[in-house]
């Protein structure tokens, strides 16, 4: 081993790499930039993948990349990043309430005998069932967003180009539905700002800038990779308890959140595959004056760049635990239409 000065610090490199510099000959490719699929320093992702791609920057992942994010997990230490979702569930008023309905009991089947009910000759032990009839928004509780979830535009465009006039439809987007976000491994990352600052939760419609993004890694001492998940914690997860039900506690914290440039620093910087959140929404709202949009980061992330929106994550074990680095991983539900990937329980392990 040799050390190298590289500005102020001191840089251990192993002699073989030193050795094979001298000799020419070329040393193994670590976490660069250009090995990283689809993401230019600067710019990001963007619409880079073909007129037909539905993906984004989830097309960065490899069977090597899953495979290096897997191999964090020594410990099998698993985190539930998901939150219960019910009829009294917060949501963000631009969605639509919920409710579960039984549709079938047992009391029910036995008393109404409707022609659905076994015959009696056939089931003497009386082995009956539950069944519920759902009616849930997409978009509410542990979720992630779609890439046809937001629009822009007079012509109501989302990414890649899909337009609401060829690719609307009257049982959601025929482009860019929760079925096309395929099973997410990555390397994950927390950036706990809520406990950077030493509070127990940012107030309401408190910006994250980038400085403070900055800040709260070297105070956690990691750092971002091109092709990482990024969960940035503001503490109103720890409000939702059992089902989300206190909506006023919730919604008095859930406003705060990452601004648009400090966004821009994560995906066009940094090179974030996907950013998240323990919010409704992710950003901060409202958006500063001039934005151009009420949610420009949606947008920006969704629209222009690809990029996945991770919402309600519960983070608050991570936070507990100091799990700043994990291997992420998270599946959304196949429902044809949907706009989210939605009543998801994404995991983080270490």
């Amino acid at each position: 081993m040799k050390w190298y000065k590289r500005g102020t610090r001191l840089v251990l490199i192993p002699i073989v790499a030193v050795l094979l510099s001298l000799s020419g000959a070329p040393a193994e490719p670590g976490p660069t930039v250009q090995a990283v699929k689809g993401w230019t320093k600067g710019q990001g992702w963007g619409w880079i993948w073909g007129k037909d791609d539905e993906i984004g920057s989830l097309n960065a992942m490899t069977d090597a990349s899953r495979s290096a994010a897997l191999s964090i997990a020594k410990k099998g230490e698993v985190f539930d990043l998901g939150m219960t979702y019910s009829r009294r569930s917060f949501k963000w008023p631009g969605h639509s309430p919920g409710e579960i309905l039984t549709f079938r009991s047992p009391d029910g089947i036995d008393r109404m005998r409707d022609k659905d009910a076994p015959p009696e000759s056939i089931n003497p032990e009386k082995v009956l069932w539950h069944s519920a009839a759902l009616f849930i928004n997409d978009n509410v509780a542990t979720q992630i967003d779609g890439l046809g979830h937001i629009t822009a535009g007079e012509d109501y465009h989302w990414y890649n180009g899909f337009k609401e006039a060829d690719w609307g439809g009257d049982w959601g987007p025929r482009k860019c539905d929760a079925t096309t976000i395929p099973p997410i491994v990555a390397r994950g990352i927390l950036i706990d700002v809520a406990a950077y600052k030493k509070v127990v939760v940012l107030p309401g419609h408190t910006a994250i800038s980038t400085q403070d993004l900055k800040d709260t890694l070297a105070w956690e001492g990691v750092s971002i990779r091109p092709g990482d998940v990024v969960l940035v914690r503001t503490g109103t997860g720890q409000f939702w308890g059992e089902e989300g039900a206190d909506h006023e506690k919730i919604a008095e914290h859930d406003s705060a959140g990452p601004d648009l440039a400090a966004t821009k620093w994560l995906v066009a910087e940094m090179g974030a595959m996907m950013v998240g959140s323990d919010t409704s929404g992710y950003e901060v709202n409202p958006a500063p004056a001039k934005s151009g949009s009420h949610i420009p980061v949606h947008r920006y992330l969704l629209v222009d760049q690809g990029v996945h929106i991770g919402e309600f994550h519960n983070l608050e074990g991570l936070s507990r635990a100091k799990a700043y680095e994990f291997c992420y991983m998270a599946m959304t539900n196949k429902i044809k239409g949907t706009a989210a990937g939605f009543a998801l329980r994404p995991v983080a392990m270490r």
